[in-house]
């Protein structure tokens, strides 16, 4: 009989966190000399640019924690027709991505609060972003992290693809 290990994660949402619970979980990774990646995004429609910018910001260090725009949040930034996905599926689908370690929710319009809670070794950004513009950039900084920013794939983005599909209604 054949038996199948069990992932330490699971699709229940196992990698899905409180703030509270992120930030005890990232306290004892740094204890044991992990470093701890953080970004963020809205991740609506998940495309192969999301999950090629999500693998290599884990590259950048051990642990990588995906900070995810609530649907308020989206919709204060993209507008009232977003997101496409909601929240709750949209976190179990980065769950399933072997690169994501942790994710939270924020409900805010930037993460500036949840890097201020997590404290990452290592803030990323998309390479559209200017490194002094990045939320966090001055905080993260200031104790010593890194701020990096990675490239993306050109010409993908959710915007794109859903006035691709609008257009071929």
């Amino acid at each position: 009989m054949r038996t199948h290990r069990r992932s330490r994660h699971r699709l229940s949402g196992s990698k899905i966190k409180s703030l509270n619970a992120l930030k005890k979980l990232v306290k004892e990774l740094k204890k044991e000399g992990r470093k701890v990646v953080f970004t963020n995004g809205c991740f609506d429609i998940l495309h192969y640019g999301h999950a090629k910018y999500l693998q290599d910001a884990k590259n950048a260090g051990d642990i990588l924690v995906v900070g995810v725009n609530s649907d308020t949040s989206v919709r204060k930034i993209k507008g009232k027709h977003r997101p496409v996905v909601g929240e709750k599926s949209r976190l179990k689908l980065l769950a399933a991505l072997e690169s994501v370690d942790y994710l939270t929710l924020f409900k805010e319009a930037t993460p500036l609060k949840l890097i201020q809670e997590v404290k990452p070794d290592i803030l990323i950004k998309g390479a559209d972003w200017n490194k002094s513009n990045i939320v966090g950039n001055d905080f993260v900084l200031g104790y010593g992290g890194k701020v990096q920013t990675v490239r993306l794939v050109k010409g993908l983005s959710t915007t794109n693809l859903i006035k691709k599909i609008a257009r071929k209604r």
